[in-house]
């Protein structure tokens, strides 16, 4: 999720840009998360014959898709977030 919303406000990254916007994921997870998008079709991975090769991600348009409904999951937790931490106190 967190990986849709970044591409999304800072669009084309790089695999390096991606590692320094989530600084506590390490290279292995983070390239399993964009394979699997990519895979599914949610990121669009560019990748350049250059010497160095260089690679980029973006979101595709079904991507795209996912923002508002990830927008509004934020506004949920939020506008629930004081409720949600009675609700675990009281189990405490």
């Amino acid at each position: 999720m967190l990986l849709l919303v970044i591409l999304d406000e800072f669009g084309v990254m790089r695999f390096n840009e991606l590692s320094r916007a989530i600084p506590d994921i390490s290279p292995k997870v983070l390239s399993g998360h964009l394979k699997t998008l990519e895979s599914v079709g949610l990121v669009k991975r560019i990748l350049y014959a250059e010497v160095p090769p260089r690679t980029e991600y973006e979101l595709t348009d079904l991507g795209r898709t996912l923002i508002p409904i990830l927008n509004q999951l934020s506004e949920w937790g939020r506008n629930n977030l004081k409720e949600v931490k009675r609700n675990l106190a009281k189990r405490n």
